[in-house]
């Protein structure tokens, strides 16, 4: 969080509980959400990053996201997505 020049902040967990298909978005602009429990069948899409284990384009995955996220189950099952959060202190 130093290097977003912020040393104050509070950690959050976030249990993203998915229906089958489900499409959520999470608007996290002043916010940092690191991906703790990759799943293998949802995808997670940020204006920084992509993890999808099924994109066979993407070279690296990344595990850090931030501004609009989207979040899609592709299971015909629920499904679970786990974020840490970091807020920043103002």
């Amino acid at each position: 969080m130093s290097e977003l020049c912020s040393e104050d902040y509070h950690l959050r967990f976030r249990h993203l509980r998915l229906k089958p298909g489900e499409q959520r978005t999470i608007l996290a602009h002043t916010t940092l959400f690191f991906l703790t429990d990759p799943p293998t069948d949802a995808r997670v899409e940020s204006d920084i990053g992509l993890f999808d284990e099924s994109e066979l384009g993407a070279s690296e995955l990344q595990y850090e996201h931030k501004g609009t996220i989207l979040v899609t189950n592709y299971s015909i099952f629920s499904n679970h997505v786990r974020f840490i959060q970091v807020i920043p202190k103002r």
